[in-house]
């Protein structure tokens, strides 16, 4: 059974458990123990001997959020943040400082992606861990050494939500700070907004089907 992050809860995570996929010829998906994430993302940094980049994706805040016309809330928006020009020292140091904070909140999700080769790999909701590659061959076995197996039928959090049991997500606190926190004191870093994507709340509850 799948051991969960603190921010996040599932009801069906009795079907939940460790293992990736091929999702295309440029993508892997997986389920990833919590205490796991750090050695993954460790092991996806040192492989990489060129500039990176780090990148937070964080709710806006409510008071930043336009209030719900009849009480019904239309769009939400999404605060796109990134560290550019990385050494993988940096990387490192950066995951050591903020990873406990990062991997356990439930809001936001983060990552490290590469300038020239474009690779990518995220931090989703729901202990979800996604790559993106160029070319998929050179992370043969990557999920292996972290004994994550491959799964053709692997089954997400996603995969188990209904209108009766979403999915829960909160903030987490570690040493009075949050997320939130983060871009305040990244500033020396150079950390900046690139970008607020507009999000349209459903109508509806909408299930995934575990062969999509």
């Amino acid at each position: 059974m799948l051991h969960s992050a603190q921010g996040y809860k599932v009801s069906g995570h009795n079907l939940l458990e460790e293992g990736y996929r091929l999702t295309s010829d440029v993508s892997f998906e997986s389920n990833v123990d919590a205490d796991k994430i750090i050695g993954v993302l460790q092991h996806y940094i040192v492989m990489h001997d060129e500039p990176m980049f780090f990148i937070l994706e964080l709710p806006a805040s409510f008071d930043k959020e336009q209030k719900p016309e009849n009480g019904i809330l239309q769009e939400t928006h999404t605060e796109i943040y990134y560290i550019d020009g990385c050494t993988v020292d940096e990387c490192l140091v950066l995951l050591d400082r903020f990873g406990d904070l990062l991997i356990n909140d439930g809001m936001s999700e983060f990552g490290f992606g590469c300038h020239s080769f474009k690779d990518e790999i995220m931090v989703r909701k729901y202990n979800i861990i996604t790559i993106y590659a160029k070319d998929t061959d050179e992370f043969e076995g990557f999920f292996e050494a972290h004994e994550i197996e491959k799964k053709d039928g692997l089954i997400t959090a996603w995969n188990t939500f209904t209108p009766d049991s979403p999915g829960e997500c909160s903030r987490y606190i570690c040493k009075e700070k949050s997320v939130y926190d983060i871009p305040e004191m990244l500033k020396d870093w150079g950390i900046y907004l690139a970008e607020t994507r507009t999000n349209v709340v459903p109508t509806k509850i909408e299930t995934a089907n575990s062969d999509d």
